[in-house]
């Protein structure tokens, strides 16, 4: 026996895959009642307008990186190397929120780049404390954001070990060695 999401998660769920899909235009209440399998009556009751709707987005992915944070701030290999690692899109719950914030984000919402800014902030915090150098850990955030942005442009990867880059696969564990090398550069 499968249990089926509550009708709020649906919506929400619906409304990231619109975003991804076919951009914030195309993300109507009426659009998002459909593929949510909900009444447009039954969407309104969780949110009362497309404003709110964004708002349960935006709860979501924060509620989303908290739980990264602490899944951070508990990895043994250290943060640096944890943000670089998962910077690899493997759809998880998480990216499917980051990539359909993303293209909210690319249009006027504030709060949607608000809550990027702070959720930034915050990798930095994590990495800068792993790191101790503020070059360092900028680096390692380039570094993994550059890797997010190529897996987004030129397509998915299935394995965490490699993801590509300019129709050429890219090791990750190759890179790593790179966070282990900056890390200890730090503390030479």
């Amino acid at each position: 026996m499968t249990t089926q999401l509550p009708a709020r998660d649906r919506v929400l769920n619906a409304y990231e895959e619109l975003l991804i899909k076919d951009g914030p235009r195309a993300a109507t209440l009426d659009a998002v009642a459909a593929v949510a399998g909900v009444s447009k009556g039954g969407l309104l009751y969780h949110f009362k307008s497309k404003e709110a709707l964004t708002g349960g987005l935006v709860h979501k992915l924060k509620e989303l990186a908290e739980l990264d944070f602490a899944a951070m701030e508990q990895d043994p290999e250290g943060c640096a190397s944890y943000y670089v690692r998962t910077s690899v899109f493997g759809g998880t719950t998480f990216d499917t929120a980051i990539v359909a914030a993303m293209r909210l984000a690319q249009g006027e919402d504030s709060t949607v780049r608000e809550a990027f800014a702070e959720i930034h902030a915050t990798w930095y915090k994590l990495i800068l404390s792993d790191v101790g150098d503020s070059a360092v850990a900028r680096a390692i955030m380039l570094l993994g954001d550059g890797l997010y942005y190529n897996v987004a442009v030129f397509g998915t990867t299935t394995t965490p070990q490699a993801t590509a880059l300019d129709g050429q696969e890219v090791d990750l564990e190759s890179l790593l060695k790179v966070v282990t090398l900056m890390r200890s550069g730090t503390r030479s």
